[in-house]
C-alpha cells in the first residue's frame, strides 16, 4: 500500500516562514552586537544558516553560526559543537530546529548552554507538533500542527538535494 503524503509547506511557504522569523529576531535583537544562531543537526543547522544569510542583508548586528550535534539517544546530555561554547558568554543565543515534537532535542540544546551565561536564549522551529513531553516552549516557529503521535512530519531541504518540502505522512 502506498504511504500518503500531505503537503504542509512547499518550498516558497518555507521561505516566507523564514522571511518572517528572521523579522521578528532582527526585532528582538535590534540592540545586540552579535548573536549566535546554533543549529540543532540534521536539519537545524540548514534552517539556521539560512536565518543568518537573511539577517546578514537586514540587521545590524552581527551573527555568528554554530552547529550543534546533540546524540538524542543518551538517556544523559552528550553534545558536541563545531565552536567553542564561549563564544556564547553575554550574547543573545538563537537555538534552531527543524520540529519541535516531544522537546527533548530543544531541552538537550538548553543543556549545552547551561554553564555560560547568556544574555537571553530564544528558541526557532520550522515546525511545532505540540506534542510536549519536555517543559519546552518556542519562542518562533513557522507553523504550528495539530498532529496525531502515529503521523511523522518530514522536513526536506534542498540541501539534501531534493525541493523544499515539508510533508506529514
Amino acid at each position: 500500500m502506498k504511504e500518503k503524503r500531505l503537503l504542509i509547506l512547499d518550498k516558497h511557504q518555507i521561505e516566507q516562514k523564514l522571511d518572517r522569523i528572521a523579522y521578528q529576531l532582527l526585532e528582538d535583537n535590534y540592540d545586540e552586537e552579535e548573536i549566535i544562531i546554533a543549529g540543532i543537526l540534521p536539519r537545524g543547522d540548514h534552517l539556521a544558516l539560512r536565518l543568518k544569510n537573511i539577517l546578514d542583508k537586514i540587521a545590524p548586528f552581527k551573527s555568528v553560526l554554530m552547529t550543534i550535534e546533540i546524540d538524542k539517544q543518551s538517556t544523559s546530555l552528550k553534545a558536541t559543537t563545531d565552536a567553542d561554547i564561549s563564544i556564547c558568554h553575554n550574547k543573545a543565543v538563537i537555538l534552531v530546529d527543524d520540529v519541535l515534537n516531544s522537546g527533548k532535542t530543544l531541552a538537550y540544546g538548553f543543556g549545552v548552554f547551561l554553564d555560560v551565561p547568556l544574555k537571553k536564549l530564544r528558541t526557532v522551529v520550522l515546525i511545532d507538533r505540540n506534542h510536549k513531553n519536555f517543559p519546552v516552549t518556542t519562542d518562533y516557529a513557522g507553523i504550528a500542527l495539530s498532529t496525531l503521535l502515529k503521523e511523522h512530519v518530514e522536513v526536506i531541504l534542498d540541501e539534501d538535494g531534493k525541493d523544499d518540502a515539508v510533508y506529514l505522512t
